[in-house]
């Protein structure tokens, strides 16, 4: 089932299962989408401002660049989803969970996401400006190229997490885990000559 340009502004539409549909532009701007449950569907630049998405479970289904401004996540679910380009304001989101979850060009600026379990997820150039991943389960996740200018670190384990130059200069990784290679990756971004 396609669906091109729909208003589902204000629509009340808890618990439904949705399969296999793709959106494209929809507006799901204040709809009441608490525990929805889907699988295999598409959502395309859709918006889901100020919507509820709270106790949902989504499996295998993309985001692609949508925008999630004020949106309610506390107690949704991931699984083997794609969050590709999409943009989080202001969301509610804790708490959530994510698994295999590829979050390529997604933009997280500010976002309260300490404590999650991001382990082996793909973040590769993600906007993670100034976002809490405090205490942040990191190890082996995919960091590269992503923006972690004033992004907080304390407490976070980045054991097996790969980071480019970049992030280890912007980020505040004061408290953080790492390993070796990492460590030594940190005093080489800063101009140390390791020997």
């Amino acid at each position: 089932m396609d669906i091109i340009g729909e208003d589902y502004t204000d629509a009340v539409l808890p618990s439904e299962n949705w399969e296999r549909r793709t959106f494209t532009s929809c507006d799901f701007t204040d709809a009441d989408l608490r525990s929805l449950v889907t699988s295999g569907c598409t959502f395309t630049d859709c918006d889901f401002t100020r919507a509820d998405l709270g106790e949902s479970a989504h499996t295998t289904t993309a985001f692609r660049s949508c925008k999630f401004v004020e949106t309610t996540l506390g107690g949704a679910t991931f699984k083997s989803c794609s969050l590709l380009g999409s943009m989080f304001v202001d969301c509610r989101m804790r708490p959530i969970s994510f698994e295999e979850t590829d979050f390529t060009l997604a933009s997280f600026v500010r976002a309260p996401l300490q404590k999650l379990d991001l382990r082996g997820q793909r973040l590769r150039e993600t906007n993670l400006e100034h976002a809490v991943l405090s205490e942040c389960d990191l190890r082996d996740a995919d960091l590269a190229g992503a923006r972690l200018l004033g992004a907080k670190l304390k407490g976070a384990d980045l054991r097996g997490a790969r980071l480019d130059a970049t992030a280890l200069r912007q980020a505040d990784l004061a408290g953080a885990r790492v390993d070796l290679e990492t460590a030594v990756a940190f005093a080489a971004a800063y101009g140390l000559l390791v020997e």
